[in-house]
């Protein structure tokens, strides 16, 4: 099947600077007492409690800040300002935050380049010249000068309006390309001529959580919601719909495909034309984990949809076809994945033959030149192997190192391809691959001003609280002392089958030129070994994640890396979730936690946007009583103790986020302030016209990461970087 090629950037909330052992012990600790000095005088704004109690199967509990919730609401909005004030003062009063957002911005400051693709005429690729807020889209042809084709920069002057996915008609005649304002995951859908790159018709709206995928030069499929009664921020969508847009038609007139009827109804649908024109594949899904898969026939007019799987038993989607024959990736029946045949005709489960059979290794595969490539995770590194559409194994294909590949990907008819190998340490590299030969060579080196030969990685594998085997990733510069004084950052983010693989970061290598060490533990919850260990930390057995992420902290400190005072945990999402739980069942093993755009409501979660879909991995308070109980055990927002002292924490969010609404961390963040016992602070950082993370401008990036690396050495007792 035809692979869109992208670069865009994805900036990950998983590096934090740490560091500065040029100060002595005794400084540090002297710093620490005037920290706290100061940090007494802060004066939190007043923030009202109301009198809601939910009623959850006799139990009752109180929401005093629901009011949070509105998002519309002026009182709301004078809430944000007011706390972003008191965070910014803060902020400013620590010396060397300036000099830090300047080190990011120089080691930032590089040109990027994408691996090429081709779409008609023009071989496009993406670029930054270092500092612009989003990546540009190129095109040259047969050789030529390159010129701009897209610039999201000029978009907005601030740099929040983001350009999402790019896809050409078959023929590369036409372009749609989806864009992002202020974070927001609603899209607008833009058409173009390619070649003139005039706007051909008014741009679709209020699409969510969709692909654009073409049918011959004549329009696409796209997925979308009705727009929400209320906040378009915040308000549950709960019915995802398929439509087809013919080109010239308005977009009132475009056809739901599926998901029109209660019978029909997914919260997640996704269309996908075969590039061939010949099916159309229609994936739903009710949440995260598991779907349905459909098929219609697009070479017979109102041919009819037929189900190739059902129940949402598992993961399965079609990756390849040649003719009516199907190759399908699935893990139904195959924790790890494999791929399966069926033929178009009778597609049904108990028609499937193996292909590539489920190995003891997690697989993920992709299609390019006539080829499957096979990358398997070992303990979350990368092997790929092809193999040609027989399931015979061609070769494997030497990797330059240890670490993280992007999939090898393209057209049937591609000669070379083209994937991307990083780790922790290693600083991006594009390789161009000679699909006959099976020889890889460098197509672009990155140019990051970062020497990876000064640091090293290195894997461990510690035991969780059940005995549990869990693989991390300790990464620092070489020749640093193991004596437990080591300004350490520890992340995870355990869950929906998201695996953490090596790759590298601006952010991370700032943190490590300090002398700082940077930790990532692969908890359950994640996809690095499979569906197994994903459902091992879900729903009723979530604290198996805690666990894991908290005796991966204890293993830090038992082997002298680091210690309480100096450890900081993070995590974003299902990760602010994670921070969130474990800084208030531990508070004592951290001295700073920082959970970003973090799930912490865990008992009204489901009551905003598409959260119900998350109810595979964490249940609902709604569920059972059962299932009440033991999220009301953990939900971070419910288990914040008057008379506990917390570590120094900076709640981040963003006040667009449409995704896990700014509301979770809203109420965290009220709740720690007005029962922290301790005099670490306890502040909440707003970024505004800000959303999930995905297409963040790059300078409020670096603003975000030298705040987040300013306030962690701060309190960590630090009173200057080393010079």
């Amino acid at each position: 099947m035809k692979k869109q090629s992208l670069f865009l950037t994805s900036i990950l909330v998983t590096s934090v600077l740490a560091g500065c052992t040029g100060n002595s012990v005794e400084q540090a600790s002297e710093t620490v007492a005037s920290t706290q000095q100061q940090t007494q005088k802060i004066s939190y704004p007043v923030t009202h409690k109301g009198d809601v109690v939910d009623n959850y199967f006799g139990t009752e509990v109180a929401d005093p800040y629901r009011w949070l919730e509105d998002d519309r609401s002026e009182e709301t909005g004078a809430w944000v300002k007011a706390e972003n004030k008191v965070t910014f003062d803060y902020l400013a009063q620590i010396p060397y935050r300036d000099q830090l957002r300047s080190r990011l911005a120089e080691l930032w400051n590089y040109e990027k380049i994408g691996a090429p693709f081709k779409e008609g005429d023009y071989t496009y690729f993406y670029k930054n010249d270092g500092l612009q807020n989003q990546y540009v889209v190129y095109r040259q042809k047969d050789g030529g000068e390159a010129e701009v084709f897209l610039d999201p920069n000029t978009l907005s002057t601030d740099g929040t309006t983001s350009l999402g996915q790019l896809s050409f008609s078959k023929d590369g005649s036409i372009a749609a390309y989806a864009i992002s304002e202020a974070g927001s995951d609603w899209r607008k859908i833009i058409i173009i001529d390619a070649e003139t790159k005039a706007v051909l018709e008014t741009p679709l709206i209020d699409v969510k959580f969709s692909g654009i995928s073409w049918y011959k030069n004549e329009g696409f499929y796209y997925s979308s919601y009705d727009k929400p009664k209320g906040s378009e921020l915040s308000a549950k969508t709960d019915q995802h719909k398929l439509y087809y847009h013919t080109l010239g038609q308005a977009q009132k007139d475009d056809k739901v495909i599926f998901g029109a009827t209660a019978e029909e109804k997914h919260r997640y649908v996704g269309g996908d034309v075969t590039e061939d024109n010949r099916y159309l594949l229609i994936s739903g899904a009710v949440s995260t984990s598991g779907n349905n898969l459909y098929l219609k026939d697009l070479t017979k007019p109102n041919s009819p949809l037929v189900t190739i799987a059902d129940n949402f038993l598992g993961d399965t989607y079609v990756i390849e076809n040649e003719g009516d024959k199907l190759f399908l990736v699935t893990n139904v029946d195959a924790p790890n994945k494999k791929i399966v045949t069926v033929s178009a005709k009778a597609p049904a489960q108990e028609n499937w033959k193996d292909l590539i059979p489920e190995t003891q290794n997690v697989l993920s595969a992709s299609t390019g030149g006539g080829f499957f490539f096979a990358e398997y995770m070992v303990d979350a590194i990368s092997k790929v192997y092809q193999y040609d559409y027989q399931g015979n194994k061609i070769r494997e294909i030497a990797l330059p190192g240890v670490g993280s590949s992007t999939a090898l990907s393209g057209d049937k008819d591609a000669n070379k391809l083209y994937y991307s190998f990083s780790n922790y340490k290693t600083p991006g590299t594009i390789y161009s691959y000679n699909i006959d030969k099976g020889e890889s060579d460098v197509y672009r080196k990155s140019g990051a001003k970062f020497d990876s030969d000064a640091y090293e990685s290195k894997q461990v594998f510690y035991p969780s609280k059940d005995g549990t085997k869990v693989p991390m990733i300790i990464t620092y510069k070489k020749g640093i002392e193991l004596n437990g004084k080591n300004p350490t950052l520890l992340y995870a983010y355990g869950g929906f089958n998201v695996s953490l693989t090596p790759r590298f970061s601006v952010s991370r290598a700032v943190w490590m030129e300090q002398g700082g060490i940077y930790a990532v533990a692969n908890l359950r919850g994640g996809g690095e070994y499979g569906k197994k260990w994903h459902d091992a930390g879900t729903q009723l057995n979530k604290q198996n994640v805690f666990d894991d992420f908290i005796a991966a902290g204890e293993y830090l400190i038992d082997q002298s890396y680091t210690s309480s005072d100096y450890l900081a945990v993070q995590g974003g999402s299902n990760g602010g979730l994670l921070v969130g739980a474990v800084m208030t069942q531990r508070p004592d093993l951290m001295k700073v936690a920082l959970p970003a755009v973090g799930v912490l409501d865990m008992l009204r979660y489901h009551t905003f946007t598409s959260g119900a879909g998350w109810a595979y991995d964490y249940g609902t308070s709604e569920q059972s009583e059962a299932m009440f109980t033991y999220l009301n055990n953990y939900s971070p927002v419910h288990n914040v103790k008057a008379g506990v002292s917390y570590p120094a924490t900076m709640v981040t969010t963003g006040d667009h986020d449409d995704r896990v609404v700014p509301a979770h961390s809203f109420k965290f963040a009220a709740e720690l302030q007005a029962k922290q016992a301790g005099v670490a602070p306890t502040l909440i950082r707003i970024e505004t016209n800000g959303g999930h993370g995905a297409g963040t401008p790059v300078a409020k990036t670096i603003d975000l990461y030298a705040d987040l690396f300013s306030f962690t050495l701060f309190n960590m007792g630090f009173t200057a970087l080393p010079k």
